[in-house]
């Protein structure tokens, strides 16, 4: 397989297997007028399989989102076909706009204009707390 290399763009690469298409529609990339790739299971030196997206275009995006989903993900940003800039991610201490509160009793599920802010309270188990509501939430709880 042949995935041509892109001229101004981002390639999300060390995407743990199976997580590139969380983050492709936590993105919203199906909305882009641009060249999208999505690349599973390709041959890793670390982890044997990875993911990883290649966008051909220099959108905004939002790292955040990215490193919620998959903090070892790195993010290179490139330019006239050449990589100026590595990110390497690591997991949000604050969630904004990422992801909603599924307390039903929260203002947030009432009051549409405010801001879903989340904090981190336990970086190893990935558990959040909401701002207004207090609710703890892990990951996996969480409603996009």
């Amino acid at each position: 397989m042949n995935i041509d290399t892109i001229k101004d763009g981002y390639v999300i690469d060390h995407i743990t297997a199976g997580n590139a298409i969380k983050i492709y529609q936590m993105l919203s990339l199906d909305k882009l007028d641009c060249q999208v790739a999505l690349i599973t299971n390709a041959k890793s030196k670390k982890t044997i399989i990875k993911d990883i997206i290649k966008i051909g275009s220099l959108i905004d995006i939002n790292l955040d989102k990215i490193a919620f989903i998959n903090p070892e993900a790195t993010v290179n940003i490139v330019k006239n076909e050449k990589i100026i800039e590595k990110k390497k991610l690591e997991i949000p201490k604050h969630l904004i706009n990422v992801c909603k509160c599924n307390n039903p009793r929260c203002i947030t599920s009432t009051e549409r204009n405010l801001d879903q802010i989340f904090n981190l309270v336990d970086h190893k188990n990935k558990i959040y707390r909401c701002y207004y509501c207090e609710s703890t939430l892990e990951k996996e709880q969480f409603i996009f």
